[in-house]
């Protein structure tokens, strides 16, 4: 028998960030970086040998990998439903859960303003 590959979602496609942790700079591939001439889209691993981080100066091997940012978390015939969103990033459900909750309580707390 064969086993049938594992269905990536988007984030797992996405070409992963990587952190300095020396100074917490954050190499996203999908803007590169001007100060290295290092053009948008080029993933961590095809940069050069000697390129070094552009605040610390700290080497290649000072980065650690946290995974892809600002892609959705879903499958791709999964962004369609819903109320639009399945689309939103990780960072986006966040601000859209705890910004309701932050009104939701301010609307409660606005009610005792009644007489």
């Amino acid at each position: 028998m064969s086993e049938q590959a594992k269905e990536q979602t988007l984030a797992e496609k996405a070409p992963s960030s990587y952190e300095c942790r020396a100074c917490g700079y954050i190499y996203e591939p999908s803007k590169g970086d001007s100060k290295s001439q290092i053009e948008a889209g080029t993933v961590f691993g095809e940069l050069p040998s000697g390129w070094r981080c552009p605040i610390c100066n700290a080497q290649k091997s000072a980065f650690v990998d946290i995974g892809a940012r600002n892609a959705p978390s879903g499958f791709q015939e999964n962004l369609t439903y819903g109320f639009g969103v399945n689309v939103l990033t990780p960072a986006q459900k966040n601000l859209l859960i705890f910004g309701g909750l932050v009104l939701g309580f301010l609307f409660f707390i606005s009610l005792y303003g009644l007489h």
